[in-house]
């Protein structure tokens, strides 16, 4: 307990989360790293702890857990003299839904090291407030068209829970998470583990993506019975869409390659195993794929500030342009 405890400070007083009877306390975690594409992780937390009522409950050292290298954190440099620094984070707080329902949220950046401690230390900190089911988002890219709904893959310590529409079907090897990791620990330690990775197009995967946040968050409602305003949420992801939509009627080749997405998508979930392997780069028989995502990142950068007015509309803030470095630094890891 003493080597776990060593990665985090409580905060004192400790926030008192009265939990209702009959209901359950819930984890909810979120990681920023290698499975956030479009940023959905980071753009639903933030939008939980920006929405909601919140109160931090733990702090973890992100100097003993962080790579500095491989995220950089953002420096503000006026003129002649650095005016700022964005210290990186990695918190537990105390949560209330709309409700006034508590739970718990885990959020921040994927640590680099010591993975089996950082996960012992959150599973040991959910048996002493008493939680007893966990749910991790993450965000995976996909060959698929943003004129589709997103699909999810749902996953569980009890696989039976998941419904069979959210099955991959298949079994393969995927580069590991901490998150994925402490979802994995914490159903081996006897919680109640389940875990939702949204499918965001692969061409939109570097930029802030909120529909694929809104889809988290109604997939966390639905299996855990907590109630998050979405509506803010919901208007950024229509204007990202909308502008995207503009973006592509642009240009025939881009037409193009979301029609055949389109195609491949609607002819049902045999692709569902291909699909996941655009974890590891390359996606077969899609003619311009690489040239269509360049397109969508250029008309993006070329548009932060209007998506960032929307960011800024829901509580959520853009995500640095550093995010690539950091996914490249992952899949090198």
């Amino acid at each position: 307990m003493d080597d776990q405890a060593r990665i985090y400070e409580l905060e004192f007083p400790s926030p008192r989360i009265e939990v209702g009877d009959g209901t359950t306390l819930v984890l909810v975690h979120g990681l920023e790293g290698f499975a956030d594409a479009g940023h959905a992780v980071r753009l639903a937390t933030e939008h939980l702890r920006q929405s909601l009522e919140t109160e931090l409950v733990a702090s973890f050292s992100v100097d003993d857990l962080i790579d500095y290298r491989s995220r950089r954190p953002p420096m503000t440099f006026a003129s002649d003299h650095f005016s700022a620094y964005e210290a990186p984070e990695l918190s537990l707080y105390a949560v209330k839904d709309t409700n006034g329902v508590p739970f718990l949220l885990l959020t921040g950046l994927e640590p680099d090291f010591k993975w089996e401690k950082f996960t012992s230390a959150v599973r040991l900190l959910a048996e002493q407030f008493g939680v007893s089911r966990s749910v991790g988002l993450s965000a995976i890219p996909m060959a698929t068209p943003h004129t589709r709904p997103l699909g999810v893959i749902g996953h569980s310590s009890n696989p039976g829970e998941v419904p069979r529409h959210q099955r991959l079907g298949a079994e393969v090897k995927v580069p590991g998470s901490a998150s994925a990791l402490l979802e994995y620990r914490m159903g081996q330690h006897g919680f109640d583990a389940r875990g939702f990775s949204v499918h965001v197009p692969h061409y939109l995967a570097q930029s802030p993506y909120p529909a694929a946040a809104v889809t988290l968050l109604q997939h966390l409602g639905q299996v855990t019975g907590l109630s998050v305003p979405l509506a803010a949420l919901e208007e950024a992801a229509a204007d990202v869409v909308r502008q995207v939509d503009e973006q592509v009627q642009a240009s025939p080749e881009a037409v193009a390659v979301v029609h055949a997405l389109e195609q491949q998508h609607d002819a049902g979930p045999q692709h569902a195993e291909t699909n996941l392997l655009a974890l590891d780069g390359d996606l077969p028989d899609l003619p311009s794929g690489d040239e269509l995502g360049a397109q969508f990142e250029q008309f993006l950068a070329e548009h932060s500030g209007e998506f960032g007015a929307a960011d800024e509309s829901d509580g959520t803030q853009a995500p640095q342009d550093d995010s690539r470095e950091s996914g490249d630094k992952d899949e090198e890891q």
